[in-house]
């Protein structure tokens, strides 16, 4: 694998940058038409939405919980085949998530994504997380 120029590493951040501000205004066209294939694979929960009409079900299952869900990025890296980001996750527990019921408290997750490319377009967005971060602050009222 030949290492991305600067045209194409600054093309990539872009793309990410589009992706991810997409996803907090909710506009999940713009965010899959940045994949050649829409895949997330969320390593926090063991889980794997993979193709257009599995993604979009995340997105209406996550959005559902936490309508105001949104990241802020802390910083962008890159690889020869990536996109590394570190952000903070944020939202609030305002619907169901699975059988547990809302408790309208608020959550801040930082998390680390890897954009995996091919050429300018993303094959995988992999996501690393602890899940019990975010249990924790929307299910207990002492957590901070």
């Amino acid at each position: 694998m030949s290492i991305p120029d600067e045209a194409l590493r600054a093309k990539r951040e872009e793309v990410v940058r589009v992706h991810m501000e997409s996803e907090n205004v909710h506009d999940f066209d713009t965010t899959i038409s940045t994949f050649s294939h829409p895949r997330y694979e969320l390593i926090g929960t063991d889980r794997v939405h993979d193709g257009e009409e599995e993604v979009r079900n995340y997105f209406k299952q996550s959005r559902t919980a936490f309508p105001d869900q949104r990241n802020e990025i802390i910083s962008l890296r890159h690889a020869d085949d990536a996109v590394i980001t570190e952000f903070w996750l944020l939202g609030t527990f305002e619907g169901k998530l699975g059988p547990i019921e809302p408790t309208g408290r608020e959550f801040r997750c930082r998390m680390t994504a890897f954009f995996i490319f091919e050429d300018d377009k993303i094959v995988c967005e992999r996501v690393y997380f602890d899940q019990g971060t975010i249990l924790r602050q929307i299910l207990d009222p002492e957590a901070s």
